[in-house]
């Protein structure tokens, strides 16, 4: 899948490590869901167009690179996708902040939109889709589709632990969008949950049950 990156950062590995275990509380969930995310973003971010501008020194005057046109726009999937918000704000402080707002049927396991907010520019705006957990995707693949609709057509999903079922329907259902994933799990069990996984990430950032 060529639109799809796997990250094999130690640093990276570590932390998710931490994240899955049973006994890591929701102080110090939250906090290496936040730094997970600066990581990757760092990498995801590397093609991001520049231009050329001058600026003054204190010594000269020189020519620098500097981010152009409009800047990111960050939209996490509610309400885990918040936990990885300030990691990418981290890199990219002028960054936009969207929200989408989904829910998934126990029974069907397919999603259902409550919020959706968008900035206004969106099509204008290269999109990162933030979901800690890629499990069946039909919330990222329904996300998509909302951005979609807002015309905006440059979009990647960022998700720290995915399954491989989840991975597949996203890239046969949006094979333009690019996914950056920090560790690929085994499978999904029969309730829809990554295993190994790490639990409901929403839970965990929380504190709720």
């Amino acid at each position: 899948m060529k639109n799809v990156t796997i990250f094999d950062h130690p640093l990276i590995h570590h932390k998710i490590s931490i994240l899955r275990d049973v006994n890591t509380a929701s102080k110090e969930f939250r906090e290496l869901i936040e730094e997970i995310a600066t990581l990757m973003g760092y990498e995801s971010l590397r093609d991001l167009p520049v231009h050329e501008v001058e600026i003054t020194t204190p010594i000269t005057t020189t020519k620098v690179k500097m981010l152009a046109g409009k800047k990111l726009a960050i939209v996490p999937i509610l309400r885990a996708g918040l936990g990885m918000v300030n990691g990418l704000l981290a890199l990219v402080p002028s960054a936009r902040v969207g929200h989408i707002g989904l829910y998934r049927d126990h029974d069907t396991l397919e999603p259902h939109e409550y919020y959706c907010k968008l900035p206004e520019d969106v099509d204008q705006r290269q999109v990162i889709l933030l979901d800690p957990m890629l499990a069946t995707g039909g919330s990222a693949s329904a996300a998509i589709n909302f951005i979609k609709q807002r015309g905006c057509s440059n979009i990647k999903l960022m998700s720290i632990i995915a399954a491989p079922e989840g991975l597949d329907r996203l890239c046969k259902e949006h094979p333009d969008v690019s996914v950056y994933i920090g560790c690929l799990d085994e499978k999904l069990n029969e309730h829809g949950y990554i295993v190994p996984g790490l639990g409901d990430a929403g839970d965990r950032i929380f504190g709720t049950k």
